[in-house]
């Protein structure tokens, strides 16, 4: 079979549009073209196959038997044409999506202040950033990639750390007005933030305070970037992770409070399947995160000079 002696396509859409509607007028309308075109090219193509199409009655129309049985086989033809089409496009644009997935705290105060940088770096890319405290089923969740804290054990998956993590007080410099806690023990008359992740006790021990008890009252937030959002707000001191009050650090909204700092039990990991790094978009986006990583390290070097400095 010569595919080279196939009808001209637009011919076969003009013809099957026809038939589908039984009207060179309604084919016209779908096809955004007149009714004289759409008249011309089934003419055309009826000569070219050598058999009538179509029977005219006046304006109206009705397919041949030949006609019948030749527009089910275009349709079916156009129709291959179609879903290969659309499977084309998808995975193109597959190609060009990133899905990524970390905690809400994370999101807001590390990943979005800085993801500008990376669209700006490979503008081709559409990023879909998704925030969740849930674990990721890469068989089932359409997601390429998530940042997690945990340990990193993650069976068949591509998982590095990315990043430890540490606590430590911080409140706003107008907290008090602006009479800040000047020792550790000062902290049993201050107001203190309480988070469901982040509780007090551990950095207690770590400044060998022994007579402070676990907050209990005020409000319990679920999210560590609402808590750190009450602090700035001068609400009360909170315990913060270094990862989430670095840029508040930075821009004056938040003051670290004494040079101690209590570990957290899980680090920051970067995860995904290891076939889904070997692509372009996920190359791409570890080679801009690991570099933010390095990044974010230098500034919160500098913050820990400028603070010890100043104490």
């Amino acid at each position: 079979m010569d595919i080279r002696k196939l009808p001209n396509l637009g011919a076969l859409r003009a013809f099957e549009a026809a038939a589908r509607q039984e009207s060179f007028s309604r084919a016209a309308e779908e096809l955004f073209v007149t009714h004289g075109a759409i008249s011309h090219q089934i003419r055309a193509l009826e000569e070219e196959l050598g058999t009538p199409l179509f029977a005219r009655h006046g304006k109206r129309v009705s397919l041949t038997p030949a006609g019948r049985t030749y527009a089910a086989c275009v349709r079916d033809a156009l129709l291959d044409i179609a879903r290969a089409t659309q499977a084309l496009r998808a995975g193109a644009r597959h190609e060009r999506r990133l899905v990524l997935s970390t905690m809400p705290s994370f999101a807001a105060r590390w990943l979005t202040p800085r993801i500008g940088r990376f669209i700006e770096l490979h503008p081709q890319l559409e990023v879909e950033l998704r925030c969740s405290i849930s674990l990721i089923d890469f068989t089932r969740d359409d997601v390429d990639v998530v940042i997690r804290l945990g340990n990193g054990t993650w069976p068949g998956l591509h998982a590095e750390k990315v990043l430890d993590e540490v606590f430590f007080p911080a409140c706003s410099p107008g907290f008090n007005g602006g009479k800040l806690p000047a020792q550790p023990g000062d902290l049993r008359h201050c107001t203190l933030l309480r988070s469901v992740d982040e509780p007090w006790q551990p950095w207690f021990e770590a400044a060998g305070i022994h007579d402070i008890p676990e907050p209990r009252s005020g409000i319990l937030y679920e999210d560590s970037a609402m808590m750190l959002q009450a602090a700035i707000d001068g609400q009360g001191v909170a315990l913060v992770r270094r990862s989430l009050a670095t840029n508040d650090l930075a821009a004056g909204r938040l003051v670290r409070l004494f040079d101690i700092d209590s570990a957290y039990a899980w680090d920051y990991y970067f995860a995904c399947p290891p076939a889904l790094l070997k692509t372009q978009r996920v190359s791409a986006f570890r080679d801009w995160f690991m570099d933010e990583i390095a990044l974010f390290r230098t500034e919160y070097m500098q913050l820990e000079r400028a603070h010890t400095i100043a104490a």
